[in-house]
């Protein structure tokens, strides 16, 4: 290893451990002046989620419209196991990405490549997929796009942490209210509102590699009932250098990968309310630099990155009528954007591009209905239109096109749910959906969950679900000339039936949760290599996967709680028994937050373990523990808050298993990092 690479990553850490220092000494300083006089802090999370004792959980709506049943309703009453995530908590433990957020969810893991995070779910993440399996909405629209199908979780979400209130992570199959891609759950965004900021709040970020981000945020609601919030950010790092020996050799910087990890993106973000309407767009475009040499490009060359670029519109109208009648309407357009610049050296060095454009529209209306005061129905029709799925793959001198791909397609769904009370303690949840799609036949998803109240503040669900996945236009017919990958327009949907046992409780200051799940998938759709090594989608058969997990929970009347999660998850092929790659069979998560200062300044603190995972060439990559710690200060100056956050706190080196694309085996991920960030509101 280049010697002046050590010295100069020792005085990086260096830098880190003072920075820490002179922050604490600061907080220190902060805390002497202001502990008598320290100012009574104001609710800043108006869902009340945070400050909730336990036992009150139970009767939680889980969201307005949507949720594990496209309505409001208690946690304890949906067909599914839920986890909700609150504005706080992002706050409390200095999330910064979806990601974050997500890896800290029981049973839910994240990897990272250098170019995008990737979301596993009951141990299920297959290299060469883009997060397909899981539905991600933002207050109800569907932000998958329609070339690659992709649930952005990383810096490619074009919503900043700050403007959401909560989500609403529901396992198990969602097809039966959601159609495809609802495969091993829905991820539930919900925004907040023009009341939760109330003004102008604004807020800037600093950290480690230069990375910075700035945020404007307005807020207000009129007099004529009109809410109003407009949003806008802005992000920029120069990232790592960073070190691969599969290059190392003299040609290409000794393995060393220079300036080219740099990342930034801006979004925006805007959302009018008035009378039952509901308007909301937003736009965000992010590129990427990719440092790993993926797809055999040059290696240490800034030219090679990737830039997604996404927006949509989404117009929606509710009413409630008399007798417990609801009524929504919805219109969308949406427009996705993906350019990848790619340099290779056939010889000679050319730049090839790597386009993907989608555009849709679509409209749904949602009927939900009450029988009586002990029965629920709802009803819903879905229709959507991708008329532009294109995809171009060509070299720009000397020009050479290997792919222009034009297509267009639709989808038409149908769906209905029953609630229905069976005793004062049994529910019984009835669901299934219909879906049409050109090119597939139809298909019928059914749920149904049985809920069991024994005893006070005891919940039993036994739920059985069906969801499919339909290929998306990526993996049927994009190829780059046959160079790396190839086209396979014969793929099958894939399909998946689970069975689920929850089991939760509700004790004083307790909330305890046992589950069990097995799933068995048909068809799974899997990117392999052909005896050309080309990489191609194929129907590699069935996989069979089953767990089980535990979570406890505990608030105590002082400020102080702590959430405790174990997981154990395995998958396997159902023809041989092998088990497969890029899963950690077992998950660890702890986290706890206390006031040091009542209402002025507290403390976060986050425990990762995950187990070893295994590569696609067979070897492990070892089990690591991460801490992440947090200090909050609210209005410590007014309305300012201040915030460091430290990730990976005793510099854990780990890796996460590589895809086909990439010559490393595993992917080293990030060290110790951290984050000042000040928040101010007018």
């Amino acid at each position: 290893m280049n010697r002046n690479r050590t010295v100069e990553g020792s005085a990086d850490r260096r830098g880190t451990i003072l920075v820490l220092r002179l922050f604490f000494v600061f907080i220190f300083s902060l805390m002497t002046v202001h502990i008598s006089g320290a100012a009574e802090r104001e609710d800043r999370d108006p869902s009340g989620l945070a400050a909730m004792p336990i036992e009150e959980l139970m009767g939680v709506e889980v969201s307005t419209v949507l949720g594990a049943s496209r309505y409001e309703q208690r946690i304890s009453d949906a067909p599914a196991s839920i986890n909700i995530i609150t504005s706080q908590d992002i706050k409390r433990y200095g999330y910064r990405t979806m990601a974050d957020i997500l890896s800290s969810v029981p049973g839910l893991y994240v990897t990272y490549d250098r170019n995008y995070r990737y979301l596993g779910a009951n141990g299920f993440l297959r290299q060469g997929d883009y997060n397909t399996r899981m539905l991600l909405l933002v207050d109800g629209h569907r932000m998958n796009n329609n070339i690659y199908d992709t649930a952005a979780v990383g810096n490619d979400l074009m919503l900043d942490l700050d403007l959401v209130d909560r989500v609403e992570v529901i396992r198990g199959p969602g097809s039966s209210l959601y159609g495809s891609n609802a495969f091993f759950g829905v991820i539930n965004v919900i925004t907040k509102g023009a009341s939760h900021v109330n003004g102008l709040e604004v807020s800037a970020e600093a950290g480690s590699f230069d990375a910075n981000k700035q945020r404007a945020t307005f807020g207000r609601t009129f007099g004529n009932g009109l809410e109003m919030m407009l949003s806008a950010t802005r992000y920029h790092s120069r990232g790592e250098s960073l070190y691969y020996k599969e290059y190392d050799s003299p040609a290409p910087n000794s393995g060393w990968s220079d300036g080219n990890d740099c990342e930034g993106y801006s979004s925006f973000f805007t959302n009018f309310k008035v009378a039952g309407l509901n308007v909301q767009a937003a736009y965000g475009s992010r590129t990427k630099g990719i440092p790993t040499g993926a797809w055999e490009t040059v290696f240490n060359d800034d030219r090679t990155k990737s830039t997604d670029t996404q927006g949509y519109i989404d117009v929606r109208y509710h009413r409630t009528f008399k007798d417990n009648q609801d009524l929504s309407v919805r219109v969308f357009y949406d427009y996705y954007r993906y350019d990848g610049k790619y340099l290779f050296d056939y010889p000679p060095v050319a730049m090839n591009r790597d386009l993907a454009v989608g555009k849709w529209w679509g409209t749904e209306a949602f009927y939900k209905t009450r029988i009586g005061n002990r029965h629920t129905l709802i009803a819903g029709l879905e229709y959507r239109d991708n008329f532009l799925q294109q995809q171009k793959n060509y070299d720009d001198s000397p020009h050479a096109v290997y792919l222009d791909d034009n297509r267009a397609s639709y989808s038409v769904g149908g769906y209905a749910q029953g609630e229905f009370v069976v005793t004062d303690r049994v529910l019984l949840n009835l669901g299934a959906r219909y879906d049409h799609y050109k090119d597939f036949s139809g298909r019928l998803n059914p749920r149904a969950a049985l809920i069991w109240n024994p005893m006070e503040r005891t919940t039993v669900k036994l739920i059985y679900g069906e969801a499919y996945r339909i290929p998306n236009a990526y993996e049927l017919y994009y190829t780059d000339g046959n160079v790396t990958q190839g086209a396979n327009p014969g793929l099958d949907p894939e399909t998946i039936r689970t069975y689920e046992l929850v089991l939760e409780k509700y004790v004083k200051d307790f909330r305890l949760c046992l589950s069990g799940f097995y799933y068995d998938v048909e068809n799974l759709i899997s990117q392999q290599s052909d005896t050309a090594g080309l990489m191609v989608f194929t129907n590699t058969g069935r996989a069979e996967g089953k767990g089980i997990q535990f979570e406890m929970e505990r608030k105590w009347p002082n400020g102080f709680s702590g959430r405790f999660s174990y997981s154990f998850q395995e998958v396997t092929s159902s023809q041989d028994g092998v088990e497969f790659a890029n899963f950690p069979k077992h998950l660890v998560k702890f986290n706890a937050f206390g006031p040091i200062i009542r209402n002025w300044l507290g403390a976060g603190v986050e425990i990762q373990y995950a187990s070893s995972q295994k590569n696609l060439n067979g070897t492990r990559d070892g089990g690591y523990p991460l801490v992440n710690a947090t200090l909050l200060g609210e209005k410590i100056f007014r309305d300012l808050d201040l915030s460091f956050s430290v990730y990976n706190v005793f510099d854990k080196k780990y890796s996460n298993p590589g895809s086909r694309e990439h010559v490393q085996s595993d992917i080293e991920q990030e060290g110790r990092t951290f984050r000042l960030k000040a928040t101010y509101r007018f």
